[in-house]
């Protein structure tokens, strides 16, 4: 028992408290501690305590770090730029062990935490790098032998159907329940075929599958009626790549699922497309379904159900209700009953635009939540356009005029659409903070507009090979590295792809299209025709003799007969947001009321500092952290800045300039009555800045 005085009360904290030994603390997803050594009062004398140093970042933007460590018993447990799982001591950073999942070769991706069991001595992290889940011996980094094959399984086997040359990885840990370790997947947002996101429960000691649930229902399940009779078998996606949560009281687990492949065209999936972008509530033991919640129908935005619901309960008159958060990428918060689904504020169907691409069926409503209030933006006006310069104002509301923006859930369109918030969000996998004790929810969110046009996705004949890629890179690989060849946007979502040629072959690029490699899935489905045309336009290789007829037959073409250029942000003149500030922010909302109590701009832009401009807010990525010492703990922002902010007004209280950007959750722990408050420094990512290497961790003097 290790106690403290603070604010003239005294304090105890049990040992469980000083810990932080679940993805995001606790099962039920909550961001938050009862630790209080560090407080409003005190909170402007932290320092650094220690960094850690992983060295395996890769230069510029290429790597990045989103991982929420695992604390237990003084050693953290995290992963690295690389991909690689370290242990290091909680209270000095030393490391004890690695484990490097690609045996000394060049390795990396996406890694947001891990998952922990243990049982009379025998204690797991279980991990994901690529398509392996691995079983590792907390106290040695080892994997363990019993444990699928050699210590791993692979995640493309047992989904009920064929994925082994499709992608399916798992950069989110899941839950574990008893024996059970529970979770979702991560499938690539890119053209047929990908895998399903059906969510499974593995024995923690075999690797077994235990259960699994169709999130595209097969003939005879419930759900399978809203979609065209063979879509099981050819749509991918409707994946709870953002993770699960748990209420170990009743035993039942919940997540929030993603849009059904192909993202931005459903007319061979008509329907409202149970269970994609669906909060679902499912029994623990045995993943039978309890309730579901859509929060779009037959979604074409990709507004993924970015992260798991948070679980909270909520005090409604004299009644406390178990009820869950759910954030979403369009700004809402969905606020349920967590035993029955139902929603605790009314949720209105309003009526959405219609669509004009043919063949294209979208749903006449969409749900919205009458309270809270959104966090984000939704729709852009012409009355809302950047007010940086009067050369900025007038270039983005001309360019308004000849786009469609018709508010939230307008369509993908032939003609430029506006899309607000971006198909990053709003909300992101950071997901919010709740503070159980007080009822508020802390959730952070960006403010950035993105367009999109639809085009056919057939090419006429006599094509070259580069006008071929071209198309293929903006409908397959534009998601992620910007629209256009290749030169990225201000944000650029991954590395630069523009000197790709002085980099790397054409064959090393071939390969990696068709292997994939850390954040980057495989591309095997395309065909080999089709992956040389691709590196054709990165490498600039116009002219040459058209490609043969035959091989312009693209099969998927079929089935999508209209593909997205791609997701490119839309800026002003000076390479800023084309919408006035704030461009990203924090936000507290009363959950008893239903009320935003308090909202300030995330972040900075140091160049618009310097011209006198207030906070603007940045793009942000990576969640909060609230204490009981009241304060919210946030990285996110492209500032590269680390804050401590008053949980009741909002005020920022302390900064720290990190080395890189913290696009990571923080986590809080005790070691010898010290409280430590630590992030990732790893950069890099979707916003695109510097890469990094640093954990940082922070303690009072």
């Amino acid at each position: 028992m290790v106690c403290g005085l603070v604010f003239g009360v005294n304090l105890a904290t049990s040992a469980a408290d000083t810990d932080w030994p679940v993805y995001h603390g606790d099962p039920e997803g909550t961001h938050y501690s009862s630790l209080r050594q560090i407080h409003r009062r005190n909170v402007h004398r932290l320092q650094p305590a220690w960094i850690y140093r992983c060295g395996d970042a890769r230069a510029n933007s290429g790597s990045t770090i989103e991982c929420n460590p695992l604390i237990l018993g003084g050693r953290m447990y995290l992963t690295t730029p690389g991909l690689r799982v370290v242990e290091v001591d909680a209270a000095t950073g030393e490391e004890g062990w690695r484990f490097d999942p690609w045996d000394g070769r060049s390795g990396g991706g996406v890694n947001r935490g891990l998952a922990y069991w243990e049982e009379a001595g025998d204690r797991r992290l279980f991990f994901a790098a690529g398509w392996k889940l691995y079983a590792l011996d907390a106290g040695t980094g080892r994997p363990i032998p019993g444990f699928g094959t050699g210590g791993y399984i692979d995640l493309r086997e047992g989904l009920d159907q064929d994925a082994f040359y499709l992608s399916v990885s798992a950069p989110t840990p899941g839950v574990v329940y008893r024996d059970l370790l529970i979770m979702g997947s991560s499938i690539p947002d890119s053209l047929p075929p990908t895998a399903p996101g059906h969510i499974r429960a593995f024995d923690v000691r075999t690797g077994a599958r235990r259960w699994i649930f169709h999130t595209i229902p097969h003939p005879g399940e419930s759900g399978h009626e809203t979609w065209g009779p063979d879509n099981w078998q050819h749509n991918g996606g409707a994946n709870a790549w953002g993770g699960v949560t748990l209420d170990p009281s009743t035993g039942v687990v919940y997540c929030g699922t993603g849009s059904a492949n192909y993202d931005h065209y459903g007319g061979d999936r008509p329907g409202a497309n149970l269970y994609a972008n669906c909060i679902l509530a499912l029994d623990a033991l045995t993943g039978v379904r309890r309730w579901h919640f859509q929060t779009v129908h037959h979604d074409v935005w990709d507004y993924d159900l970015p992260c798991a619901p948070v679980l909270v309960d909520v005090r409604r008159g004299w009644r406390r209700v178990p009820a869950l958060v759910q954030s979403t990428k369009m700004g809402h918060l969905f606020v349920l009953d967590r035993r029955t689904g139902r929603p605790l504020f009314p949720v209105e169907e309003r009526p959405v635009p219609a669509s004009d691409i043919p063949g294209e069926s979208v749903w006449p409503t969409q749900p919205f939540p009458v309270k809270p209030p959104p966090f984000a933006r939704q729709g852009f006006r012409q009355d809302e356009a950047t007010r940086l310069s009067e050369a900025s104002r007038k270039d983005v509301e001309d360019r308004l005029k000849t786009m469609r923006s018709e508010g939230l859930f307008t369509p993908p369109s032939r003609v430029p659409t506006v899309v607000m918030p971006q198909f990053n969000g709003g909300g992101e996998w950071g997901g919010p903070a709740v503070d159980p004790k007080r009822g508020w929810v802390y959730v952070n969110g960006s403010n950035e507009p993105e367009w999109i046009q639809m085009l056919p996705a057939r090419l006429p004949e006599g094509v070259t090979a580069h006008e071929l890629g071209g198309h293929l890179f903006r409908a397959t690989c534009s998601q992620c590295h910007g629209a256009g060849r290749p030169d990225l946007p201000r944000t650029a979502a991954l590395q630069s792809l523009k000197d790709v040629a002085q980099r790397l072959s054409r064959e090393a690029v071939l390969t990696l299209l068709e292997t994939g490699r850390g954040q980057m899935p495989s591309f095997a489905s395309m065909s080999v025709v089709e992956r040389r045309a691709v590196v054709a336009f990165l490498f600039g290789d116009r002219g040459g003799a058209p490609v043969p007829a035959a091989d312009l037959d693209q099969g998927w073409a079929r089935r999508i007969p209209w593909v997205a250029n791609g997701h490119p942000e839309f800026r002003d003149a000076e390479g800023f947001p084309a919408n006035a500030p704030p461009w990203g922010t924090l936000t507290a909302v009363d959950l008893r009321r239903g009320e935003i109590v308090w909202q300030i701009p995330l972040g900075t832009y140091p160049e618009l500092e310097k011209r006198g401009l207030p906070p603007t807010g940045t793009f942000n990525i990576g969640g909060p952290l609230v204490t009981a010492g009241g304060l919210v703990f946030i990285g996110a922002a492209m500032d590269e800045r680390f804050r401590a902010v008053d949980a009741r007004t909002g005020r920022v209280l302390w900064e720290q300039v990190l080395d890189a950007g913290g696009y990571a959750t923080p986590a809080t722990y005790e070691v010898d009555g010290r409280q430590y408050v630590v992030i990732a420094a790893g950069g890099g990512g979707k916003p695109g800045t510097r890469s990094g290497d640093g954990w940082w961790s922070f303690a009072l003097p």
